[in-house]
């Protein structure tokens, strides 16, 4: 089955929310129970305003929405320009069929070859070796343990940060004589 990578759009928003109300989706992300619809349409509307430097994806598969990626300016500080964070959801009857290979190629291509990024940053939980795994395979590398990071389902699980700079980052090309 082909997988196609496009940017989000607002009408996406039922299918996106479907996928972060599965308890093994927001289970492994920050996300809470019960998403709404609404709240995704909003923050898609938000996201996708001209000037924002954000880039919301999906990943279908015939047709239907079966996973989605964000990548967002990691703050305010003109010191970090350079960086972004990134998250990736799959549904999880998608999970392992290249979907999620397929969001981090997109968003790794658009930040290496488009956006100017050196950095790219994320956050897992150290349970999650299916993410750790693609993580791994795009050049992330763990930077460090958070101790008790997020609460799930009644218990303080840890996370890693994990980072990937630019392989080739950009350079003046030579002027010619």
């Amino acid at each position: 089955m082909t997988i196609t990578v496009r940017r989000a759009r607002v009408d996406d928003a039922a299918a996106i929310a479907a996928i972060m109300d599965e308890p093994s989706v927001y289970a492994g992300l920050m996300q809470m129970p019960h998403a709404s619809v609404e709240a995704h349409r909003a923050r898609l509307t938000d996201s996708l305003a001209p000037g924002k430097g954000d880039l919301l994806l999906v990943a279908e598969r015939d047709g239907k929405v079966v996973g989605s990626s964000g990548m967002h300016p990691a703050g305010w500080s003109p010191r970090r320009r350079h960086v972004m964070s990134i998250g990736i959801s799959v549904l999880r009857e998608a999970q392992g069929q290249g979907v999620g290979t397929a969001l981090m190629q997109a968003m790794c291509d658009y930040a290496d070859g488009w956006a100017g990024v050196l950095r790219l940053e994320l956050s897992v939980y150290v349970d999650n070796p299916g993410a750790l795994a693609l993580y791994r395979k795009f050049g992330f590398e763990v930077e460090g343990r958070h101790r008790g990071y997020a609460l799930r389902d009644g218990e303080y699980v840890d996370a890693f940060s994990m980072a990937r700079f630019h392989p080739r980052p950009p350079a003046i090309a030579a002027a010619a004589p």
